[in-house]
């Protein structure tokens, strides 16, 4: 097993099964409290679900369908993988317990499939929905994933992301406490955020109580509001050796026990107005673990370092 700057993702999945796994997104056809109007209908001024949505995920299609699809484009390569079903667009909690237990439930009947990865907003969790995820968890594989995107609350007014940090907290304290796997997924370059702001962040989301994270840099998407903004008053964009050198010492600042997914997204090209890298997203990772080494960098090496 390679030995990584940092405590890798692809490195603990394969501790957690005896098999291969690999996640299949679906779309379940839920919504959004910031789109249907319960906070607002303009939703969270970057988004556009498009951008990380594969073609077999069609909320016009069963949720049994979407993974079948799925696995025939996985299995051509594997034919052994086994699967987690990912509820990854739009917020997968918002519903009630029962519509929760449907959805979740067809997914787990597919043959092979092992587990679940369910993406959602912090805001959108309850006792209710917590327990019944617990009671998943005894006898599945379960990961809860939280959008949290920035831990300052203007910067979350900025984007209209309609929560607040200290529910991001609370709800990550709930899910831990009935002994889920949790993620978060952070946004590094929202605007009005430094590199000197996100540095700072780093030890707050490390201590969060987090088991992974997910990073990406800021996308500009056409058609989203943020574009808007972005071609009326243009903000600072990392460029990719910018973007190495932060996450580098990001990393750095983060515990040493937390596991990290990725550092990096590519938004299809039609949709992306900048920054455009033109990169493979393992071509990235390769060139950040190299800044690591080269410069001796790890995972948890400035982490007690700094008060917060």
């Amino acid at each position: 097993m390679k030995t990584l700057p940092y405590n890798d993702f692809g490195n603990w999945i394969r501790k957690m099964f005896p098999f291969r796994v690999q996640k299949i997104s679906v779309d379940a056809g839920f919504t959004c409290p910031n789109r249907d109007g319960r906070l607002s209908v303009h939703g969270c001024t970057y988004c556009d679900n498009r951008t990380f949505s594969p073609s077999y995920c069609n909320r016009n299609k069963p949720i049994r369908e979407q993974i079948e699809e799925g696995k025939a484009f996985f299995s051509r390569k594997y034919p052994d993988m086994k699967y987690l079903a990912y509820f990854q667009s739009f917020t997968n909690t918002y519903g009630t317990v029962e519509e929760l237990r449907q959805r979740y439930e067809e997914a787990l009947s597919v043959e092979d499939v092992v587990g679940l990865v369910i993406g959602t907003r912090p805001d959108c969790v309850d006792e209710e929905k917590l327990d019944y995820l617990a009671g998943l968890n005894k006898n599945h594989f379960v990961i809860v994933e939280y959008g949290i995107e920035s831990a300052n609350d203007d910067t979350l007014r900025r984007i209209n992301r309609g929560h607040t940090f200290e529910t991001c907290k609370k709800a990550i304290k709930q899910t831990k406490e009935r002994g889920i796997i949790t993620g978060g997924h952070i946004i590094i370059g929202l605007p009005g955020e430094d590199q000197k702001e996100s540095l700072r962040q780093a030890p707050i989301i490390s201590e969060c109580g987090l088991d992974i994270l997910k990073i990406h840099q800021m996308q500009i998407i056409k058609g989203t509001r943020l574009a808007r903004e972005y071609m009326e008053k243009p903000f600072h964009l990392y460029s990719v050796d910018e973007y190495i050198q932060l996450i580098s010492e990001y990393i750095q600042h983060l515990n040493k026990d937390l596991i990290l997914e990725r550092f990096v997204s590519q938004s299809p090209k039609e949709l992306l107005i900048a920054p455009k890298w033109d990169i493979k997203n393992y071509v990235f990772t390769n060139r950040l673990i190299k800044e690591m080494i080269s410069s001796g960098s790890y995972q948890g090496k400035l982490a007690h370092k700094q008060t917060m």
